[in-house]
């Protein structure tokens, strides 16, 4: 860790004159979080500020600003000054799902912001009540197609990444489920453990625990690789769905017109702190995979991500809010 924090603090060094750009940072850092403490992207901001102050020499703020769906936190993050003083955790529901169900989204995930790294990702989890006697996606599949409309199926709310993922999942496999939103995962899985609902396609990082206590079981994840923290649980995409995705991420942002030669000195500090050792065990612990991308990497997902959503809106005859 030491060693990469001096080759970040000279690089920090040589870039300022390089590009005749102002040094940075000359104050501290605020990390904008859409969400109450305690979720991922407060885990995230929290576990990068912690890597990040001491290589940049300024203390980094965690400001949570939860509302209307991310919209307060990206409103803010979009009328910052682009300085790099003003970063923002970028969920993906925030950056490619809103926009595909909100009429008049208060921003634009490609115009106002600059797209800094795309920092972790995680799958969602495909996970059933124990009673219910599918166990494996075929057998799911068919249990649904003999069955159609019979399974209830929780989710943190509508336009989340359970909400449409299985949306997803029910349009690829010719299916039918009944949605019920919840106020937050934490929810639906109380619900799920009792036995009121039969299915949810939650966060790794809210199931885990009740799969390993055998108080939900795990069907499949939506990863394209199985996961480390459940070995043994299949990938959707082996079990008969090639190259379907189901999950999450978080990216750091900043303000549109960020310079370019700040852009790839702050793109540099940030990818130097999740990939110390330390950042990555934390994330790694709740079931994160650090990504440090590159900010074209970002970008590209970005696009992708916002072309599938609006499709499997429109095919889910969903009407946007």
């Amino acid at each position: 860790m030491r060693r990469s924090l001096l080759l970040l603090a000279a690089s920090l060094a040589i870039a300022g004159p390089a590009f005749a750009q102002p040094a940075w940072p000359t104050r501290p850092v605020t990390i904008l979080v859409a969400y109450v403490p305690g979720g991922p992207s407060d885990a995230l901001a929290r576990a990068l500020g912690a890597a990040l102050s001491p290589a940049i020499g300024q203390p980094v703020v965690v400001e949570n600003r939860p509302g209307a769906n991310g919209a307060v936190a990206a409103g803010l993050a979009a009328r910052a000054a682009p300085d790099g003083h003003t970063l923002m955790v970028g969920a993906s529901s925030i950056l490619t799902i809103n926009p595909a169900m909100m009429r008049n989204p208060p921003y634009d995930p490609q115009r106002d912001f600059s797209l800094l790294t795309l920092a972790i990702t995680a799958p969602n989890v495909l996970v059933a009540h124990p009673s219910f006697p599918p166990r494996t996606v075929p057998e799911l599949v068919a249990w649904l197609k003999a069955n159609p409309g019979r399974a209830s199926y929780g989710s943190s709310g509508i336009g989340s990444t359970e909400h449409l993922g299985l949306e997803l999942f029910a349009q690829r496999t010719g299916t039918e489920l009944t949605h019920v939103p919840y106020p937050g995962g934490g929810a639906a899985v109380q619900d799920l453990v009792a036995g009121n609902i039969q299915l949810s396609f939650l966060n790794i990082a809210t199931v885990a625990a009740q799969v390993q206590a055998g108080t939900l079981r795990a069907i499949a994840t939506g990863g394209l690789t199985r996961h480390p923290m459940l070995p043994d649980v299949p990938t959707i995409d082996e079990s008969g769905l090639p190259g379907f995705e189901g999950g999450s991420w978080h990216g750091i942002i900043a303000p549109r017109g960020l310079p370019e030669p700040l852009a790839e000195t702050i793109h540099a500090a940030l990818v130097t702190a999740l990939r110390e050792k330390e950042t990555e065990a934390r994330l790694t612990r709740i079931g994160f995979a650090v990504a440090a991308t590159s900010r074209a990497d970002f970008a590209t997902q970005l696009d992708k991500e916002l072309t599938a959503w609006r499709g499997v809106v429109r095919t889910a005859g969903i009407t946007p809010q």
